[in-house]
């Protein structure tokens, strides 16, 4: 009998993984907005109705690609915050594997964009709908303010929400540079005025 709850649970992981999978490619090939649940259930080789076995909408199916992806990148900052690194050199990190990871991901970017659509609404809701990247910026935001590496009389919401929507300026940025130099060079301008010693 155990066996046999076992083997069921297996193959609802695997099934699982089988639709996030053809969603992210198709997501990848004909953009989010342009792709259906029937497409990705094709590509996943599944019936139309195994979907909402697992996902509410496709909405939902993205924001779990995304927040995967973020995990990805909070394992990465994890992995180097035991070296002793600064909190700046983290914040760098981890906006630097961000763009990596959106730029090879660019289905993820409306996220990013629609995160403005929901800026009127409660906070859980709000939070509901994130990727996760900004509560990781906030994160180590927040560490290196209680260290005294980054200014203190900005909040670190505020500040991890700049970084927030550098990404979303990026995405429609006609500039001739790459998405991920072009996030690196914003960036790098923000942390030059987020620093400890900073003087009005």
């Amino acid at each position: 009998m155990a066996e046999k709850i076992s083997l069921r649970k297996q193959k609802k992981v695997q099934a699982r993984q089988k639709i996030l999978l053809a969603a992210a490619q198709q997501f990848e090939n004909q953009g989010f907005a342009n792709t259906s649940i029937a497409d990705i259930m094709q590509g996943a080789r599944l019936g139309v109705g195994t979907f909402y076995n697992y996902f509410r909408s496709k909405e939902d199916v993205l924001l779990t690609l995304a927040k995967i992806l973020c995990e990805e990148v909070e394992v990465k900052i994890l992995s180097v915050e035991n070296a002793k690194k600064s909190s700046l050199e983290l914040l760098e990190l981890c906006c630097v594997l961000t763009a990596k990871l959106i730029d090879e991901n660019r289905f993820i970017l409306p996220l990013f964009l629609s995160a403005s659509e929901h800026s009127d609404k409660p906070e859980q809701i709000q939070e509901s709908l994130s990727p996760g990247f900004r509560n990781l910026f906030e994160k180590i935001i927040l560490r290196g303010q209680e260290r005294g590496e980054f200014r203190s009389d900005v909040p670190p919401n505020i500040i991890s929400e700049i970084i927030h929507s550098i990404y979303q300026t990026t995405a429609f940025s006609k500039l001739e540079i790459s998405f991920q130099e072009n996030i690196r060079l914003k960036v790098k301008i923000l942390l030059d005025g987020i620093k400890g010693d900073y003087v009005l």
